[in-house]
């Protein structure tokens, strides 16, 4: 009786360090996932945010060069604007 205990002990030991190993692994796998996954995020914020600003740059070179156009296109973009809020 105490050799079958023993083996049971030896058994169910063995599979809690099994589980616990690829538990372990799953995390790290998960984290290591998870680190890549903010690295490309950052990355597109960067390229997002250069974007945003090369746009804002470009509008301003029209904008000084155009400035009855650029004017006229908000003047434009409002009208459409009030209208499409209002409802009517």
């Amino acid at each position: 009786m105490k050799a079958t205990e023993s083996t049971n002990t030896f058994d169910v030991e063995e599979n809690i360090e099994r589980v616990r190993s690829g538990a372990h692994e799953a995390v790290d796998k998960a984290a290591n996932a998870t680190s890549h996954a903010a690295n490309a995020m950052g990355e597109k914020s960067e390229q997002l945010k250069n974007a945003e600003q090369q746009f804002i740059k470009d509008c301003q070179v029209y904008i000084n060069k155009n400035p009855i156009t650029s004017i006229g296109i908000a003047v434009g973009a409002g009208f459409i604007l009030s209208r499409l809020l209002s409802g009517r």
